[in-house]
């Protein structure tokens, strides 16, 4: 909190945090520090890391305003980013083929564009919950999605 000076933020860093020692737990070397320094080290660089975060999309957000104000003449042409029938197809069936938890959270996400603590309260669930429901359900979608990317 004293870092990030916002509470969203802060449980998103811990949550990451955790997760990072739980999966780096083997990466640890006493012989370098010991395990409460450690955690403290990554804590310290995942709170820089949201803080730049936090900067870039503070910018992004500005020059994307500004551009909008600019107004852009519009193109005939199709955008390059727009799916296919096949493709489209593929990403409805690998959503529905999530299972319902995980569905409802990415969908509030993706398509409802609600921030991972909205969708917490709205399901009344933790919000380490819908971050585990997004994260896998992103993971399976990733999968079945492959040939695509």
């Amino acid at each position: 909190m004293r870092i990030l000076r916002d509470t969203h933020d802060a449980e998103e860093v811990l949550q990451d945090v955790f997760v990072q020692v739980w999966n780096k737990a083997g990466d640890f070397d006493p012989a370098l520090g010991t395990p409460l320094h450690w955690t403290l080290s990554i804590t310290r660089h995942r709170c820089i890391d949201r803080l730049r975060s936090r900067q870039r999309r503070s910018r992004l957000t500005e020059q994307m305003t500004e551009e909008a104000d600019i107004g852009s003449v519009p193109s005939n042409r199709a955008p390059e980013h727009l799916l296919s029938t096949v493709e489209l197809t593929a990403v409805r069936e690998a959503v529905q083929s999530l299972p319902e938890d995980q569905r409802a959270a990415i969908e509030m996400a993706f398509f409802g564009g609600l921030s991972h603590a909205e969708i917490a309260e709205s399901l009344n669930e933790p919000l380490g919950t819908v971050k585990a429901r997004i994260r896998r359900g992103m993971m399976k979608l990733r999968e079945q999605l492959q040939r695509y990317l």
